[in-house]
């Protein structure tokens, strides 16, 4: 188990350099962050994502890829089945992170597990429905979030930027920037999040109050807190003149950015961390129970903490190159909209995590990128980086099943395992 445990952490490691990379990657190329201050919010905020609303997307990948009824009588080829997933995903998001291409893990993933399950019984072991919705999220993943971004950059153009005093403007709309990112994380992530605190005050405390109000009473509290602090502190004088940033506009938009940066990662930490330790979950459920999950699975609190881990240290060691690629070579970035194309990543992918939908950060982030492009001018946009990206994605979900069929093929054959 130890050495699966490794595996699984060399897969985060992996994914963490690059998709993590994703995540910071426009708060950096904006100058609003820096390198090391992307590696401390992605570190805490990341695993926190991860521990607290990872479940659901490790779940789908988990039992929904594979048909599991069909291994009910050879758990452990099932078992071996997800080792190799382990093995060939990590090998390929290691070898995009290697060239600087953001590919996407969810896509190396279910790419591996449907190969090894080809092979393993035939066709029919996998759920084309469950993978027909999957992509289905993928394709609509970069549309969502490019309509999001573009939208939110028209209105920040329209409303600040472009007018005769954007500083002063931009003071104005502080409070209403500031509640709608809350109100966006509140709605998708409290009703979650406050799930035991709804239960405790209900049924313990009997609280005579509709479920639903809750969270929505607690995530108004946070929001206007939340608002009186950014309109005390993003008020407050600019002092650091040594800031990359010259515009003072901008300057105060790098400020607001760094909420964004922190809802990405958050985000980010929700979804790709199933990613990376599905398989390991239900390699543990099939040592523990010597059977395979049918109706759902479990997963331990240790193997949720250890795939937040090694995504955090795959972006502090190796994420640089992605990071590159997403802030610096599709357009030029300013904390503006950097702001815009986080804002929108993130609200695709935390609705995508509520539905257990394993989408891809590197597709909404891209998607935020263009959509910025677009409203701002399409010849801005380097065509020549998005077609190594797309041919990046297109590839990947191929190249993961030939591996993962390959590597699966021959350990079934040194194993003599039929």
């Amino acid at each position: 188990m130890i050495i699966l445990a490794f595996l699984a952490f060399y897969v985060a490691f992996n994914l963490g350099a690059n998709d993590v990379a994703n995540a910071m990657g426009t708060s950096v190329g904006s100058k609003a962050v820096t390198l090391k201050q992307a590696i401390i919010i992605a570190g805490i905020l990341e695993f926190t994502g991860a521990v607290l609303f990872g479940h659901g997307v490790t779940e789908t990948l988990g039992t929904k890829i594979a048909n599991p009824e069909l291994f009910t009588t050879t758990p452990q080829t099932l078992l071996l089945g997800m080792a190799t997933v382990l093995i060939s995903s990590g090998i390929w998001l290691q070898i995009a992170t290697s060239r600087g291409l953001p590919v996407s893990s969810s896509h190396a993933v279910v790419g591996a597990i449907a190969g090894f399950s080809w092979v393993a019984l035939g066709i029919n072991a996998i759920d084309w429905s469950a993978i027909g919705l999957i992509t289905i999220g993928w394709i609509l993943t970069p549309v969502i979030s490019g309509i999001i971004a573009a939208f939110f950059y028209s209105l920040i153009q329209r409303w600040i930027l472009e007018q005769p005093n954007p500083h002063i403007q931009l003071q104005e709309w502080i409070p209403w920037l500031s509640t709608i990112l809350l109100s966006v994380f509140g709605v998708i992530v409290l009703p979650s999040l406050t799930q035991p605190l709804t239960t405790f005050l209900i049924e313990e405390v009997g609280l005579n109050i509709p479920a639903h109000d809750i969270p929505i009473f607690i995530g108004a509290t946070a929001a206007i807190g939340l608002t009186i602090y950014n309109w005390k502190k993003l008020n407050s004088p600019i002092t650091n003149h040594q800031s990359p940033i010259t515009n003072p506009t901008e300057q105060l938009f790098g400020r607001f950015q760094l909420l964004s940066a922190c809802f990405v990662a958050f985000a980010h930490g929700s979804n790709d961390v199933g990613n990376a330790i599905a398989p390991l979950a239900v390699i543990s459920y099939i040592q523990r129970t010597g059977s395979v999950p049918i109706d759902g699975i479990t997963i331990p609190i240790w193997i949720l903490i250890l795939g937040g881990i090694g995504i955090v240290a795959g972006l502090a060691i190796w994420g640089k190159k992605v990071i590159a690629t997403i802030g610096e070579n599709i357009i030029s970035l300013q904390p503006s909209s950097g702001f815009c194309a986080e804002l929108a990543t993130a609200t695709t992918i935390l609705l995508a995590s509520r539905l257990g939908l394993p989408v891809s950060t590197s597709h909404a982030l891209v998607g935020g990128v263009v959509g910025i492009g677009l409203v701002q001018n399409f010849k801005s946009l380097k065509l020549q980086t998005l077609q190594g990206i797309a041919a990046a994605w297109v590839i990947t979900v191929p190249i993961s099943a030939i591996l993962s069929a390959t590597i699966f093929s021959i350990i079934r054959m040194i194993l003599n395992l039929k």
